[in-house]
C-alpha cells in the first residue's frame, strides 16, 4: 500500500525561503540599477527579459528545440530594432498616438513571419507576448522617465503583496479555483487597495499625474488578470513553473506575468496624454 508523500522538513521549507528572499533581493536590486541607470542598461535588461520570456513561452507550448532558438532569435531582433524607435524622442514628436502604428504594424509581421515559419501561430503571439511589454517599459523609460516606469512596476509588486497578504488573513472565496485555486476575492480587494495607496505616495513623490492613481484599481485588477492568464497556460502545459532560471521563484514568465497587461496599459495611457 502507497504511503503518503512526506511533508517537507522545516528545515527544508526554511532554506526554500532563504533562497526565494535572497533571489528576489538580487532580482529587485538589478532591476533597479538598470532602471536608474537608464539608457542602454534598462534597454539591454528589458531585451535580454523579452527573449526569456519567448523562450519559456515557447517551452509552455512544448516546440521542439530548432523552433525555440528562432522565436529566441526573433525576440531579440525585434525588441533590439523596435528599441531603438522606443528612445528616439525625434520619432514621438509628430503625435505619439499615430507614431505607435508604425510599431504595432512592424510587431504584428515579425508576429505573423514567425507563425509561418514554425507554422504555429502560438509562437507568432507568444512574440507579441513577450517582446511588447519589454519596449512599452523601454519607451517610458526613455520618454517619460524614471519615476513612472518605477511606479508601473512597484504597482504590480504592491497588487502581489497585498494580495498575498489580504487572502492569507482573510480567506473566503475563491478568485478562479479552476486556474488558481490559491487566489481569492478577499486578495484581489486587498492588492487593489495596496496598489492604490502606493501609487498615492508614488504621485507625490515623484510628482506624477493624480491619474495615475485614477487608473490604478483598473491597472491592479489587470495585474491579476495577467497572473491567471499565465497560471492557465502552466495548467494547460502541465508544469507548475514556467522554467528555472529564477531560484526559488520558477521562471521569469511566472515573476513578470501581471507586469505584461499592466506595462502596455501604462504605456498606452501615456502615448494618449493621460500620465
Amino acid at each position: 500500500m502507497n504511503q503518503p508523500a512526506a511533508a517537507p522538513a522545516p528545515a527544508a521549507r526554511q532554506s526554500d525561503l532563504r533562497t526565494r528572499v535572497a533571489s528576489g533581493v538580487v532580482m529587485v536590486l538589478v532591476a533597479l540599477v538598470c532602471l536608474w541607470a537608464g539608457g542602454l542598461a534598462f534597454r539591454l535588461l528589458a531585451t535580454a527579459v523579452a527573449v526569456v520570456m519567448m523562450a519559456e513561452w515557447a517551452g509552455l507550448m512544448h516546440a521542439p528545440r530548432w523552433k525555440r532558438v528562432l522565436a529566441m532569435l526573433f525576440a531579440l531582433g525585434l525588441a533590439a530594432g523596435l528599441g531603438e524607435i522606443a528612445v528616439t524622442p525625434e520619432y514621438w514628436l509628430g503625435g505619439s498616438a499615430s507614431a505607435v502604428l508604425p510599431v504595432l504594424v512592424l510587431a504584428g509581421a515579425a508576429a505573423v513571419a514567425l507563425a509561418v515559419l514554425t507554422l504555429d501561430w502560438r509562437l507568432g503571439a507568444g512574440l507579441l507576448y513577450a517582446t511588447l511589454p519589454a519596449l512599452a517599459l523601454i519607451y517610458l523609460r526613455a520618454q517619460h522617465g524614471f519615476g513612472l516606469t518605477l511606479a508601473t512596476a512597484a504597482l504590480v509588486w504592491a497588487t502581489d503583496i497585498g494580495a498575498y497578504f489580504a487572502g492569507r488573513a482573510i480567506g473566503g472565496a475563491r478568485l478562479a479555483p479552476r486556474i488558481s485555486p490559491n487566489k481569492t476575492w478577499a486578495g484581489l480587494i486587498g492588492g487593489v487597495i495596496a496598489a492604490e495607496l502606493l501609487c498615492a505616495a508614488l504621485a507625490i513623490g515623484f510628482g506624477l499625474s493624480w491619474l495615475f492613481v485614477y487608473f490604478a484599481t483598473m491597472l491592479a485588477v489587470s495585474a491579476q488578470i495577467g497572473d491567471l492568464f499565465e497560471s492557465w497556460l502552466k495548467r494547460r502545459a502541465g508544469v507548475k513553473d514556467s522554467g528555472r532560471l529564477l531560484p526559488g521563484h520558477g521562471g521569469v514568465l511566472d515573476r513578470l506575468d501581471g507586469l505584461v497587461p499592466v506595462a502596455l496599459l501604462v504605456a498606452g495611457l501615456a502615448i494618449m496624454g493621460w500620465m
